[in-house]
């Protein structure tokens, strides 16, 4: 390790990065060559506590007069206290690294997790969506609408990220199937499907919306017929056949 650097000075800029993150409310590129660094500086310290052990625990060379006799045999009492607080501090040093790594991807999968949410459920358009437009482009093309579009997402994630998000949706499908169907649940009194992922914040107050197409989403069938849903044009349509494309941002209500 350089001697510029102190121990514990990379995982603070991890949490730095953080609290930027936190502030600005964007998910950030994951830093995975920082990461390694820090996975690197904690085999180094860990090397180092072996080291200091071995030498606290090897003979002295010559007789001393503060060695005392122990249940094993003779033993240099100063020579081994002489390392524990060399000890202490690189053991210090390692949990330090620990909960600043645990901190930060703890944050991020926090962050995924409400991600995932906020489109819906819809994994597959999650890790498709292009970046968003500049918020100048975006006042002109669609009066300011689409200055809210999410992020490009899948190029800030790790492939550990990508597999969690995959099993995350995996794991609430098997939920959804196994506990909120009408099926599955049917001798507790549940008659219909419960969509866990329909968005509560704002109850709806009609059964039907109108919407102004934000971007292109091609036909959707709907209870009324096959609607094709273009940029521009507005519908009055029944909620519970879009609602999941007003989560997702295709579609605005007007």
């Amino acid at each position: 390790m350089s001697n510029a650097n102190q121990y514990g000075d990379l995982a603070t800029q991890l949490l730095t990065e953080s609290r930027r993150s936190t502030a600005t409310n964007t998910l950030l590129k994951y830093n995975d060559v920082l990461v390694r660094s820090i996975i690197r500086e904690q085999r180094d310290l860990e090397a180092a506590i072996e080291a200091a052990l071995a030498h606290s625990a090897a003979p002295a060379p010559d007789a001393d007069p503060d060695a005392t006799l122990g249940d094993d045999g003779p033993r240099n009492q100063k020579g081994e206290n002489a390392y524990m607080p060399t000890v202490l501090l690189y053991q210090t040093a390692i949990l330090r690294n620990k909960r600043c790594l645990l901190a930060y991807h703890h944050h991020r999968v926090e962050f995924l997790k409400d991600l995932y949410w906020s489109v819906g459920g819809a994994l597959p358009l999650l890790l498709s969506l292009a970046p968003a437009p500049a918020p100048a482009a975006a006042d002109a093309s669609a009066g300011g609408a689409a200055s809210a579009a999410p992020q490009d997402i899948r190029s800030k994630l790790s492939p550990h990220e990508v597999d969690f998000l995959r099993s995350y949706a995996a794991s609430l499908l098997t939920l959804r199937t196994e506990a909120f169907s009408s099926a599955s649940g049917a001798g507790a009194g549940l008659t219909e499907d419960v969509d866990l992922l329909a968005p509560i914040s704002y109850p709806p107050k009609d059964l039907q919306v109108h919407v102004r197409v934000v971007r292109d989403c091609g036909i959707v069938h709907t209870e009324l017929g096959a609607i094709d849903f273009k940029r521009g044009h507005r519908f009055l349509v029944r909620r519970s056949d879009i609602e999941h494309l007003i989560v997702q941002g295709y579609l605005e209500e007007s």
